[in-house]
């Protein structure tokens, strides 16, 4: 990490298969080569390593969500770039995640149409829940809600995984929160 340098939260938020941890990765790759420590939570990470055991109720995501948002704060609150990469479908819990925050917290919406979503959806699970055979499925047969005013908004349906990433560095650019070009 470069000395001195304040870290911050970039929440990547949207249904599965929008691109958020390709995203997330993208950058990563970019703030490590101008110099920043960054830590990337990624959502089935995560599940798998801080949040066993629980499942897909409403009570278990928020849970999750905490999780990922407190470790998110530690790390930013020490000068690390904390990118989340997690489908965090209700608003209040993302919003109290925001509020816990000391350091910046950037909320980025990856936004991806059903259609193109069951189009790229390789393991077919909206197309099972799309019949009904997988219950609790978010933006199916589980609610999910889209942040009313993202920080940061990249149609992944519509836009390169190029495009994304240089609107999302741009945005971080001109906020200050990173360097314009690489030290």
């Amino acid at each position: 990490m470069s000395g001195g340098a304040n870290g911050f939260t970039l929440w990547f938020t949207g249904l599965s298969g929008a691109g958020k941890s390709t995203l997330a990765q993208g950058v990563r790759d970019v703030l490590v080569a101008r110099g920043r420590g960054v830590e990337i939570l990624d959502g089935d990470e995560v599940r798998t390593n801080l949040s066993k055991g629980l499942g897909f109720s409403k009570e278990d995501r928020d849970t999750n969500i905490r999780r990922i948002g407190y470790v998110a704060r530690l790390l930013s609150r020490n000068g690390v770039v904390a990118i989340t990469a997690a489908i965090s479908p209700y608003r209040e819990v993302r919003d109290e995640v925001r509020q816990s925050h000391d350091a910046p917290f950037v909320e980025v919406f990856v936004d991806c149409s059903l259609d193109e979503l069951v189009r790229r959806d390789r393991k077919g699970l909206y197309a099972k829940a799309l019949r009904g055979e997988l219950q609790n499925f978010t933006g199916v047969s589980d609610p999910y809600e889209p942040p009313p005013a993202p920080d940061i908004h990249v149609r992944s349906d519509r836009e390169t995984v190029e495009e994304s990433r240089a609107k999302i560095v741009t945005w971080l650019e001109q906020r200050g929160l990173i360097p314009s070009s690489p030290r």
